[in-house]
């Protein structure tokens, strides 16, 4: 569950950095200088919030790997084997997920426009 929870934190930090680069960006040059300000103090913030959460994730894991020796003493080879597959591909799976869901969300968004448009 913490594994869950720790991944979305995540890919959710990374995307909403992503779209405040993105906005920094296009920002012209005759952008009002708050507007400037506003969106580098949230990227300055996010950087924090994503090297915190990178933290967690690492901590996460060294418990994972206590859990894991832990699980070896119980389980026969061929469950251990299960078992390591399951943790690696759960992580893989949620990042796919939730990339599918942000294609899902823009393309949704770019028929609204289409439709809009005409």
């Amino acid at each position: 569950g913490d594994l869950d929870k720790v991944v979305n934190l995540l890919l959710s930090l990374s995307g909403r950095l992503a779209r405040v680069e993105t906005a920094l960006g296009s920002l012209g040059p005759h952008a009002p200088a708050e507007h400037k300000l506003a969106l580098r103090e949230k990227q300055r913030l996010l950087v924090a919030q994503l090297e915190d959460a990178k933290e967690l994730k690492e901590h996460v894991g060294r418990r994972e790997e206590a859990v894991g020796a832990m699980v070896a003493r119980y389980l026969p080879a061929d469950h251990l084997q299960d078992y390591q597959h399951f943790v690696k591909m759960k992580s893989a799976l949620i990042a796919e997920q939730r990339e599918l869901e942000e294609k899902i969300k823009l393309g949704q968004e770019q028929l609204r426009c289409l439709r809009e448009s005409l």
